[in-house]
């Protein structure tokens, strides 16, 4: 028997004006889904996180939270959901524990259940340290911590976190990806946006690309799309040369087993097994080509991206 989907959009839409903020958007998410929504700014992440978290009416479309209509019964559905939006919904003057025994009453916590859910987010999201000092006097990280343990208080099957990671050391961000996959081990369904590529690729199992409010692309991590070059087949590098060359002279290269031209006078190479960058540098200063780049290629998730807004961004500065 199927499982219950705990996210389903159907032709989610927003305008504001004459902007269309968000277009047609459909998807479902399963328990233990993870989707990371990129795009540049102003592609309609956040437009799309207000409107899966009840935040903001759709111009068009419906949302369900399992099964429940988030805009026909949207008390019951919002039990079912935690939100931390782009700036941590925090109180300045009160202490931790207020604060989340506060969040807590509104989510209908109460008495031993409410204490033992308080302690339990702080443990888990590492605030112990900071339990009696005011909301506002923390720092930028810890006061995304504090919003990220309202989110998660009362156990939520379904998370969406407008860019969690912002503010985050490294060693918290690492902290924050092992929180997130707990959760979605225990069946919570994630969607949360980020400029980080390495965030996505390390953590999510699918993803969904904007721009200018429509879905750019869709894929699944896991099937739909490779994180890193396939050193199989060889170290995949690109190339800029002054003055510029051609593939199949690179081609021709014993490093090099072989050679594409990119649109942006780079070239592409797949190399030799065995060979590394050095080498081939070395090798291409030897045979008079002018070096002036050498790169690692990026993954194919940072190729969709570069692909799908470097075009946009370049007309922008044009």
């Amino acid at each position: 028997m199927p499982t219950q989907a705990v996210l389903e959009v159907q032709a989610l839409g927003r305008q504001f004006g004459g902007r269309q903020a968000l277009r047609e958007l459909s998807l479902r998410l399963e328990p233990g889904e993870i989707l990371g929504l990129l795009g540049p700014n102003g592609a309609g992440k956040t437009t799309c996180l207000q409107m899966l978290a009840g935040q903001l009416a759709p111009s068009r479309g419906w949302v369900r939270i399992l099964g429940l209509d988030l805009y026909g019964s949207p008390r019951a559905a919002k039990r079912r959901l935690g939100y931390l939006p782009e700036r941590p919904p925090i109180y300045p003057d009160l202490r931790l524990g207020e604060y989340l025994h506060y969040c807590g009453r509104l989510r209908g916590l109460r008495d031993a259940g409410l204490r033992s859910a308080v302690a339990a987010v702080i443990r888990e999201c590492g605030l112990e340290t900071v339990s009696r000092r005011l909301l506002g006097r923390l720092s930028k990280g810890y006061r995304q911590r504090v919003g990220l343990a309202q989110a998660l208080l009362h156990d939520p099957a379904l998370l969406l976190l407008d860019e969690p990671g912002d503010g985050l050391d490294p060693l918290q961000s690492r902290e924050l990806r092992a929180l997130i996959r707990r959760r979605a081990e225990r069946g919570c369904a994630v969607v949360f946006s980020s400029h980080r590529l390495d965030e996505v690729r390390h953590l999510c199992t699918s993803v969904l690309m904007l721009r200018d409010g429509r879905e750019l692309y869709r894929g699944t991590l896991a099937s739909g799309i490779n994180t890193a070059p396939d050193s199989a087949q060889g170290t995949r590098v690109r190339v800029r040369l002054v003055p510029p060359s051609t593939a199949e002279a690179l081609a021709a290269v014993e490093q090099v087993a072989s050679a594409e031209a990119l649109d942006d006078g780079r070239i592409r190479l797949c190399l030799q097994p065995g060979t590394n960058p050095a080498q081939l540098s070395h090798r291409l200063v030897e045979r008079g080509f002018g070096l002036a780049e050498l790169s690692p290629e990026p993954s194919d998730l940072e190729r969709l991206f570069l692909d799908g807004f470097g075009a946009m961004d370049q007309a922008a500065w044009a």
